[in-house]
């Protein structure tokens, strides 16, 4: 398969978040967009021929998932994952924070503690605050750029909560939790009686010598797993994802309040383009990986001899890296303006990750490498006093 990952491809003026809120977002439109979790690649060949097959059809009325739908996941995860789901229940839902939001309102109740490991994806916090839930936070311990679990803390916020969010490989720190951590927090979760809904949209992200291990593997009967081909396939505007679990009583009451809410029908161009992705597009995720991690071990490298203050943490997972900025001592806004007017680069400041990322920066490397290369050439304005 020829290398098309190099490929500068313009998305200004398609409606794409990335580039065309950019002005709403950081008040101008001349930066490198390193923001936004998707992916400057084209999709699959695959996807595209499924996805205009699909279109050339004259027709596009209510959706009915073949079982080659949920039979191309199965494949997928026994293969990859080594993880059984033939006899798993799926749901299919827009998106996982369409997911999470369900399994929050079907299976907790109001002033239920929802526990997270905070830097984490924003929607985490929000989606337990603004359903009335109690948030509990398990903030994950950076030591040198490594983070790791405080399990002291873990087991105390556990003994207090309902559901445990967890984000395995982790958004922002780029953790891949090793099977002896999973295993540990789902015997304390099993302990306490708290479910577990494991948001695992990273999970074909991962970078050698790591693999991605799901917890409902060791945890079957606590735990709700999400799914989607929206990171690893760069298909996140196509709103498909899915919800699994071997176990009914934590599977149907969010099947009901969806069906309620009608967000289970799922659209036209997401279901072949999800069939399509887990079905026929491994060998481009493989080539794909190759070039993330040649992006990741680009940055490691020369990120250092620009800003050796800056720490990154280990990138095991996800096209993400976690910028720790706080040597510099400055106010997260002027740390902001400095980024975005004098190095003309689009990043996601930390806090918005929790106030544990205050003074921290994410990088997104999903990008052609001559992106990153000016990226990092643009760093060398960042000043160093």
């Amino acid at each position: 398969m020829p290398n098309s990952f190099d490929q500068i491809i313009d998305r200004k003026g398609s409606a794409c978040f990335k580039y065309d809120a950019m002005k709403l977002m950081y008040g101008r439109d001349d930066l490198l967009a390193l923001w936004v979790a998707d992916m400057d690649f084209a999709v699959s060949p695959q996807i595209q021929a499924a996805i205009r097959h699909r279109a050339e059809h004259p027709l596009y009325g209510y959706n009915f998932k073949a079982p080659a739908f949920k039979e191309s996941l199965d494949a997928w995860l026994m293969k990859r994952h080594g993880w059984n789901t033939t006899e798993h229940k799926l749901i299919s839902l827009p998106s996982l924070m369409t997911a999470l939001a369900l399994a929050i309102l079907s299976l907790t109740k109001e002033g239920d503690g929802i526990l997270i490991q905070s830097p984490v994806y924003p929607p985490f916090h929000s989606q337990a605050s603004d359903h009335g839930r109690k948030l509990l936070i398990n903030p994950l311990i950076g030591e040198d750029g490594v983070y790791r679990i405080d399990w002291v803390d873990f087991e105390h916020q556990a003994a207090q909560a309902k559901m445990f969010v967890l984000c395995n490989p982790h958004n922002p720190v780029g953790r891949v939790f090793s099977p002896e951590e999973l295993a540990r927090m789902a015997d304390i979760c099993r302990k306490h009686k708290v479910i577990i809904f494991s948001d695992e949209i990273h999970a074909d992200l991962v970078f050698t010598p790591h693999h991605h291990i799901p917890i409902a593997t060791l945890a079957e009967d606590i735990t709700l797993t999400g799914i989607s081909p929206a990171k690893s396939f760069n298909i996140a505007g196509i709103g498909t994802a899915v919800l699994i679990s071997q176990n009914p009583d934590l599977i149907k009451p969010v099947e009901k309040l969806n069906f309620a809410l009608h967000t289970y029908m799922g659209n036209s161009m997401g279901i072949v383009a999800f069939t399509a992705a887990y079905g026929e597009s491994e060998a481009w995720l493989e080539e794909l990986l190759r070039y993330l991690k040649d992006n990741r071990d680009f940055i490691e490298i020369e990120l250092p001899n620009i800003l050796p203050s800056v720490k990154i943490s280990p990138i095991e997972g996800t096209y993400l890296a976690w910028l720790d900025f706080r040597e510099y001592g400055l106010p997260e806004d002027e740390l902001m303006r400095i980024l975005r007017d004098d190095c003309r680069l689009a990043l996601n400041q930390g806090s918005t990750f929790g106030d544990e990322g205050l003074g921290f920066m994410r990088m997104n490397f999903g990008c052609p490498r001559s992106i990153l290369e000016e990226a990092l050439t643009r760093l060398q304005k960042f000043p160093k006093e």
